[in-house]
């Protein structure tokens, strides 16, 4: 990796709170966002104007995704049933002056194309991953094995963000296990709004020390 531009979000599962995540990290660094790959149009607007809600963007800090699609499935199963082939050539990086955070949709094994996992999408990006997980019962294996897998492509892993009721041991055992950083946790959570994404994100580390630490 060349250079610190941003991070790519993913999770150890669907359904994870990525988003929220990634507003969180949207609204800590001053950061623009980008989800390429939308799933699910067809029942909500989507994770883009969640995240410009959520962490008070301006249009200019947020880049529209390069594929929407209706079905609340992975991509390549959405795009299959729209007669949609994804064009890797679309799924690059752009070019923005502001730190780069990008949402992946579901986890690292969902299917883009059929040449395509979502690790894949990941390695090409060449960015380090924050990795969304549970705090609860299930999450050491989860994330175990994520981490393992991101280490076998040789991607950079900046650290993983616990979501969920706080538990002590589980992050614990993570870092030690995982030999990889807490960046920060996200409680359960009543409601969502801006004012509690603006919370969160006054907890996380700067981005200037988050490039300092970023490595392997």
């Amino acid at each position: 990796m060349n250079s610190f531009r941003g991070v790519f979000v993913t999770g150890t599962d669907t359904e994870i709170g990525k988003t929220l995540v990634s507003a969180i990290l949207t609204k800590a660094w001053n950061a623009t966002y980008w989800k390429p790959l939308q799933t699910g149009l067809a029942d909500e607007a989507g994770d883009t104007p969640t995240v410009r809600t959520l962490a008070e963007l301006t249009a200019d800090r947020i880049i529209a995704p390069a594929y929407g699609l209706q079905a609340p499935l992975a991509p390549l199963a959405a795009a299959n049933l729209e007669g949609v082939t994804i064009n890797p050539g679309r799924l690059v990086l752009p070019a923005v002056q502001s730190p780069l955070v990008v949402e992946g949709a579901g986890g690292l094994m969902v299917p883009i194309r059929e040449d395509m996992l979502m690790i894949d999408l990941i390695q090409q990006m060449d960015l380090p991953v924050v990795l969304v997980a549970r705090s609860g019962l299930g999450t050491i294996n989860h994330t175990l094995l994520s981490l393992e897998a991101l280490r076998r492509r040789g991607i950079p892993i900046l650290g993983v963000v616990l979501s969920g009721p706080e538990n002590s041991g589980n992050a614990r055992d993570i870092e030690r296990f995982g030999n990889v950083r807490i960046l920060f946790s996200v409680p359960h959570l009543e409601e969502i709004n801006e004012t509690v994404v603006s919370e969160i994100s006054d907890r996380v580390p700067p981005f200037y020390v988050c490039q300092q630490q970023s490595s392997q």
